[in-house]
């Protein structure tokens, strides 16, 4: 049986993301660091079969348009955005950008002229139809960069690479009308998050196993020898002080002096807000050793993409977790 268009961009984007998000989630193991250019590279297939998505479709110049900027504005995150000073020191790059923002922003007004009437109830329940409806589920990708943006300066999105991805998926997956979801959900269930936080919401959904996979590994390496130590085996684990400086964890073990004078361990339940250096790390675990502490409780720092990548085909194949929660509660 032949794929239709659909399916055939729908697998396509699950194949890319799945070798996109997969290689960075290794280097982001690794390394804890995802370089730029990995998203340069793999932004060329997203842009790629978005174009094909709006061939496919119909799309008029000013959707076309509507995409790309869509694409600048995820760019900033990438090669940052030019200033009226860099344009006027006649800096090539910073005109080529700008120009592409001024010509992404004449489709963006020429689009809301042309399909600016229309009802946003019928958008929202998803009963628009046409180019009309393609043009602001286009736009509505601005949206979704920009709260992946604010949740990034915020501090919600911690890492500049998960936010990275996260637009990148933005630009990969516009929407899901060509997701292979194998679910019908039925049609009065109309809300659905844009597929990039969809995509994090599931990410985050395997963050729950955490504290039950610390909670067996302490029990079984028998690293809970008194009632304080309850308050650490659900979050962190004991580790030998002397891997600690060459391992991607938080050290929560330190020595505080009593009131009678005498030094005593004390292990903090939370990591610290800034990541020590590694000068002010060794002079810790200088200090754990000089007290003759081979030990120590510590606490792992997760990069957020190695759990992205696990979640790409349940929510490439169940859709939208917030969909499913509420067909199973019935809303």
């Amino acid at each position: 049986m032949a794929m239709t268009t659909e399916q055939v961009l729908g697998w396509s984007r699950v194949g890319v993301l799945l070798l996109g998000m997969g290689w960075a989630a290794w280097m982001d193991h690794k390394t804890r660091k995802v370089s730029n250019s990995h998203w340069l590279v793999w932004v060329k297939p997203a842009i790629f079969i978005w174009c094909l998505e709006l061939l496919a479709r119909g799309a008029d110049w000013t959707i076309y348009l509507t995409a790309s900027a869509v694409i600048a504005y995820a760019s900033v995150a990438i090669i940052g955005r030019p200033t009226i000073k860099d344009v006027l020191s006649g800096n090539r790059l910073d005109i080529l950008v700008s120009f592409w923002y001024a010509i992404s922003l004449v489709g963006i007004i020429i689009g809301m002229l042309k399909y600016g009437n229309i009802e946003f109830l019928d958008l929202l329940l998803g009963e628009a139809t046409g180019m009309a409806a393609l043009y602001w589920s286009t736009l509505s990708g601005l949206v979704v960069i920009f709260v992946i943006d604010l949740g990034w300066r915020l501090r919600l999105i911690h890492g500049g690479a998960d936010a990275k991805a996260l637009m990148w998926v933005a630009i990969l997956i516009p929407n899901w009308s060509t997701m292979p979801v194998m679910v019908d959900y039925g049609s009065d269930i109309v809300l659905k998050l844009p597929p990039a936080i969809a995509l994090l919401m599931w990410g985050g959904l395997s963050f729950l196993l955490i504290p039950l996979i610390l909670i067996g590994k302490n029990t079984l390496q028998g690293n809970v020898k008194s009632l304080s130590d309850l308050r650490m085996f659900w979050h962190s684990t004991v580790m030998p002080l002397n891997k600690v400086q060459d391992s991607h964890v938080w050290l929560l073990t330190s020595m505080i002096e009593m009131p009678s004078g005498e030094m005593k361990t004390y292990h903090k339940t939370r990591a610290p807000r800034r990541t020590p250096s590694a000068e002010e790390l060794s002079q810790q675990i200088e200090e754990l050793r000089g007290h003759e502490v081979e030990h120590v409780w510590v606490s792992y720092k997760l990069p957020l993409l190695v759990f992205l990548f696990p979640a790409i085909l349940p929510m490439a194949l169940l859709g939208d977790i917030t969909t499913i929660i509420l067909a199973v509660v019935g809303l």
